[in-house]
Parts: structure tokens; C-alpha cells; sequence
């Protein structure tokens, strides 16, 4: 094995004994760097590849809790270890929640004691990054899929192509603001790019018709939201987004489609996808209406506040909205890393049927 093919572990320690001792330990089987102090530490973690980093607790100028905690910032994914002669129990809830450790080695430890823990992390440390690896090609994979599909759809009307990229954008800007967590922000974005993915189903002659649609026509158009969470259900990765993408045309006071769910019966990713698709839509030229301002959009969804949409929704897109419209005017829609669908159905207040071509 090469150097280049070994991990890289870099020891803090204020006393040079100790820093030798690590280092005959170690540098058979690890590339090994050592620092004499926390400051010195840091520089290092700043200019090189570290795998690990292995930091003695108590130090002058700056104690290993401390070291470690600032290391998190400039390289989060390396697998920290503390070296403590004591096993408080309120140091080593600093050190996992401040200093963000992995495992801890008590102190008078022997080779083979570091060793152990050297290993142990590492096994654990290459199986994340292994399924970080298959977790990025299945995305990768899996984007290409959606992308297809999405243009697939783009190019049964020319009036609504990219329109899910921008609604996922402007979800996603809202859905920071309302303040979901990174994860459900990763399911909202999911989530806006497939929730029209049912309209597949609808022919071209009806998205794309200038005039009012027929009864039976409006009924085949609703039945998008089942007829995608229908496609959804056989791909068994997306079981998290499938009832988002069911309950975007819900309304908040429970006069919306499928189901006629109301208020906190909608998911909050549906309710904040209800509202970016409202916006796109009103903002859209279309075969048979002209576009509104932003501020008449703007003042059309806030007007709906508590009936079709959620206030506090409605408080966070009007937050947001301003901004993320400049911000994506400065992108471009086809080089954005999220794909392309179409919605024809948003619809503000008034009367659910009559309304539909005045806002999709």
C-alpha cells in the first residue's frame, strides 16, 4: 500500500513524548501528522487532506475540546478522538456536543488500545463514505430518470416549459424561510419537481386549450394528483414525497382536491408547493391569458390567505418571494440541478371550477 492509498491522521499534543509515541504506533498502516499545539493543529487542518484527527485534551492555550470544535468547521467529515485522563461525564458531553467527537481514548492507553479505536472508527468511517458514494450515483441515476420524464412533459406545451424548476426553486426558498429542516427541504425539493408528474396522463388538447374546459375535462385534469401518486407508489424510494405530491392542490379551508383535507391534515411541503405553484402560475404567460405582475400575484395569494392557503405559508412566501425572484433571474433555468415539469391547475379563491384558467 502507497502512501497516497493510507489514511491521514493528524495528532495534537502539547508534549513531544506522546507525539513520538503516536507516531510509532501509527505510521505503519497511516500517513501520520502531528502538531504541538491546538493553533498548529488548526493551520494543518486548514492546508491538508485529514482522515482523523486524535487530540489530547488537556493543553495550554487551547484545550482539545476547543481544538476539536474549531476543526469541525474546516473539515466536518474527519473522525475526531479525544485522549483524556478523565472520564467526567459532563467533559465528554462537551466534547461530543461541542467538540462533535466520535469516540474518546482514556489515558494511560497502550498501542494496541489505539490501535482498536483506530480501526473501529475507520471501518465505520469507510462504510459512510462507501454509502455517501452509492447514495450519490443512486441520485445521480435517479435525476436523470425525473429529467426525462419532466421533459417528456415540457414538451407537450411550450407555455409551461421549466415551470417545475422554478416552482421547486421558489418552494425551497419559502420552505427556508417557514424554517423545515434540511431534510424535509431535500423531500420538498423532490417533491416540486414530480407533484404535476400525473398530468403525463392529460391530453395536450386540454392543457393546452384556450377556452373553458368542459366538466368531464376538468375532472380528468384533477385526477392528476392520483394518477401521480399512483406512478410514485411503484418506485418505492419515494414513499416520503407520495403524499406530498397527492395534497398539493388542497386547500386550507378544505374546499381543495382529492380528498378535501383542511388545515393541519395537509402536509406543510404540500401547502408551501400549493403556493410557489400558485405564484409561477399567475406570473406564466399562457396559450390563453396574459401574465400578472409580480405584485398583482402577489397580492392575489396573500388575499387567500386562510382560505386556499395556510397564513403562516402565505407569511413566508411573502417574505421570500421578492428575493428569490431576483435570484432567479440570475440562473439559468436549464442548468439548474433539478428537472422540468408542468402545471395546469392552480387555482386562486372564488369558485374552484370557473377560476381554473384565470390562474393556471
Amino acid at each position: 500500500m502507497t502512501a497516497d492509498d493510507k489514511y491521514t491522521i493528524l495528532v495534537v499534543d502539547d508534549e513531544r513524548d506522546n507525539l513520538q509515541l503516536f507516531v510509532r504506533t501509527l505510521r505503519k498502516d497511516f500517513n501520520v501528522l502531528i502538531a504541538n499545539s491546538g493553533k498548529e493543529g488548526i493551520e494543518i487542518v486548514k492546508n491538508n487532506k485529514i482522515d482523523m484527527i486524535i487530540s489530547d485534551h488537556k493543553m495550554p492555550e487551547m484545550e482539545g475540546t476547543e481544538f476539536l470544535k474549531h476543526s469541525f468547521k474546516i473539515n466536518p467529515e474527519a473522525i475526531r478522538i479525544l485522549v483524556t485522563a478523565f472520564a467526567d461525564a459532563e467533559i465528554l458531553r462537551e466534547a461530543i456536543n461541542a467538540g462533535k467527537i466520535h469516540r474518546y481514548l482514556k489515558k494511560p492507553w497502550t498501542p494496541n488500545d489505539l490501535l482498536n479505536v483506530v480501526e473501529a472508527c475507520f471501518e465505520v468511517y469507510q462504510l459512510n463514505r462507501d454509502n455517501q458514494k452509492l447514495a450519490y450515483d443512486l441520485k445521480e441515476l435517479f435525476s436523470g430518470t425525473i429529467s426525462a420524464i419532466m421533459e417528456a412533459l415540457d414538451a407537450k406545451d411550450e407555455y409551461t416549459s421549466g415551470r417545475s424548476k422554478r416552482v421547486t426553486f421558489y418552494a425551497l426558498r419559502m420552505g427556508e424561510a417557514f424554517g423545515l429542516s434540511n431534510e424535509r427541504l431535500s423531500e420538498l425539493e423532490v417533491a416540486g419537481l414530480l407533484h404535476d408528474i400525473g398530468m403525463i396522463g392529460v391530453p395536450v388538447n386540454i392543457i393546452t386549450k384556450p377556452g373553458d374546459l368542459t366538466d368531464d375535462e376538468y375532472e380528468l385534469v384533477k385526477s392528476h394528483t392520483v394518477v401521480g401518486m399512483k406512478i410514485l407508489e411503484e418506485i418505492k424510494q419515494l414513499n416520503h414525497v407520495i403524499r406530498i405530491v397527492g395534497c398539493h392542490h388542497e386547500h386550507y379551508n378544505g374546499e381543495g382536491y382529492p380528498y378535501g383535507l383542511k388545515g393541519d391534515e395537509i402536509p406543510v411541503e404540500s401547502q408551501i408547493i400549493a403556493v410557489a405553484d400558485a405564484y409561477d402560475g399567475l406570473t406564466s404567460e399562457r396559450a390563453y391569458r396574459s401574465s400578472l405582475s409580480h405584485e398583482d400575484a402577489v397580492e392575489r395569494i396573500e388575499s387567500a390567505s386562510g382560505t386556499q392557503f395556510n397564513p403562516e405559508v402565505v407569511e413566508a412566501f411573502s417574505r421570500s418571494i421578492g428575493q428569490a425572484k431576483e435570484e432567479l433571474k440570475r440562473f439559468d433555468l436549464n442548468n439548474l440541478d433539478i428537472s422540468n415539469t408542468i402545471d395546469e391547475t392552480t387555482e386562486i379563491d372564488g369558485n374552484l371550477r370557473e377560476n381554473l384558467n384565470d390562474v393556471s
